[in-house]
């Protein structure tokens, strides 16, 4: 992936931005839906605000890709677990779209405790003429009903309901650091640092535990987990990641628990520093650290091929690689370049010696704005960054 090539060509639109933001605000999770019309973020707040993709206009062509917000909603709120006398933080962890069977959407979203399942319609017709209620909504005296009324729908402004539908509780121990919808549509499975449990959607009160780590003594303790996936096709296959560098493969056809794996792969060499921490993220066309593949190429040609790598850095870097050609690309989201449609300039930092016009000293670097949370459109050349509290969406130019 050429700098010269690929600088010309990515758009951004700046969607999420507060002049002033507190820790609330900033975004921990981002989430295209299956067919790339809608973008859900989660925030340490316990909000999530769903973005929806604008419609082609003849008139006016190019806003076509352009996302507007579409429906806000408090999933979490703070809790107090007066057993362990633990705060439970309402911070969205993760968000998972199932995929849509109807007009509307639904969503699962988890903070460390508790995964709920959405649902996200539209309204924009009222009944009227009730027979038992007047049109404020009191009950009417019985004695006054002479006649009977069949009621009718009236127009209305558009309306966008967010509704809890189930609440998946108690089931989890340690913290949720992922959850995968699978192919069957009718279970997921959700992940802490120690156990995967599987979950029916439609039975809130129990679920399977699948996958169980916990040693007998937790001081012989060496590893957790830091992730897991479905596979996309086969409901019966599922990966998981450690902190140890390690993806397991696991069939659930084999055993109910599954505490032997199919297939293991190491990724990383051991970690010097004792402490634990998170250290790989798993996704089903490609595994790096902390890092998503896409299902193209490049940013100009759409293929499903997972051969370009994203992944976040400090400064608000982010960077590209292409597995092909071995070519790299780092891009900057920043306000500073956020104007609507601006075009990215690849950003050069410079380690040591003699630096040029066009380079950034590290000793300049940022080390406290990061990126953490990237997201593809699942179809098109179309990618969603988040920096602290503010999203960013890149986009291939449209000539």
């Amino acid at each position: 992936m050429e700098e010269d090539i690929d600088t010309r060509k990515i758009n951004n639109s700046f969607l999420r931005d507060h002049s002033y933001a507190t820790e609330a605000d900033i975004i921990s999770t981002v989430e295209f839906n299956h067919t790339g019309e809608l973008l859900a973020t989660g925030d340490k707040g316990g909000r999530v605000v769903i973005f929806q993709r604008e419609q082609e206009s003849k008139n006016q062509p190019h806003r076509r890709g352009e996302y507007n917000v579409y429906s806000t909603f408090q999933s979490h709120e703070p809790e107090f677990d007066y057993l362990k006398s633990l705060e439970i933080e309402e911070k969205i962890n993760k968000i998972r779209w199932l995929p849509q069977q109807n007009a509307a959407y639904f969503l699962l979203s988890t903070n460390d405790k508790t995964v709920k399942l959405w649902k996200v319609s539209e309204r924009d017709k009222r009944p009227e003429g009730y027979n038992l209620k007047d049109e404020d909504g009191r009950l009417r005296d019985p004695s006054m009903i002479t006649m009977l009324r069949v009621p009718v729908l009236r127009p209305m402004d558009l309306m966008v309901e967010a509704t809890p539908r189930r609440v998946f509780a108690n089931a989890h121990t340690y913290h949720i650091n992922s959850i995968s919808v699978n192919s069957d549509y009718e279970t997921y499975m959700s992940a802490d640092d120690l156990r995967i449990n599987l979950w029916n959607f439609e039975i809130t009160n129990q679920s399977f535990n699948i996958v169980d780590i916990k040693p007998a003594n937790m001081e012989e303790l060496t590893e957790v987990i830091t992730a897991a996936e479905f596979h996309p096709h086969h409901c019966n296959t599922f990966v998981y990641s450690s902190s140890k560098g390690t993806i397991r493969l696991c069939d659930m056809r084999a055993s109910a628990l599954c505490d032997r794996h199919s297939k293991c792969e190491y990724f990383h060499q051991k970690n010097p520093m004792k402490e634990i921490k998170n250290l790989v993220k798993c996704e089903w066309n490609g595994f790096e650290s902390g890092s998503k593949f896409s299902l193209r190429s490049n940013l100009q040609t759409p293929r499903s091929s997972g051969d370009v790598i994203m992944t976040g850095s400090y400064n608000n870097f982010f960077r590209m690689f292409d597995r092909n050609t071995k070519r790299d690309v780092t891009l900057e989201a920043s306000r500073e370049n956020s104007k609507p449609r601006a075009i990215l300039k690849p950003r050069k930092v410079c380690v040591g010696g003699k630096r040029r016009k066009d380079e950034i000293s590290v000793d300049s670097l940022d080390f406290s704005k990061k990126i953490l949370h990237t997201a593809w459109h699942p179809s098109e050349n179309i990618i969603a960054v988040a920096a602290t509290n503010n999203l960013y969406i890149f986009q291939d130019k449209v000539n």
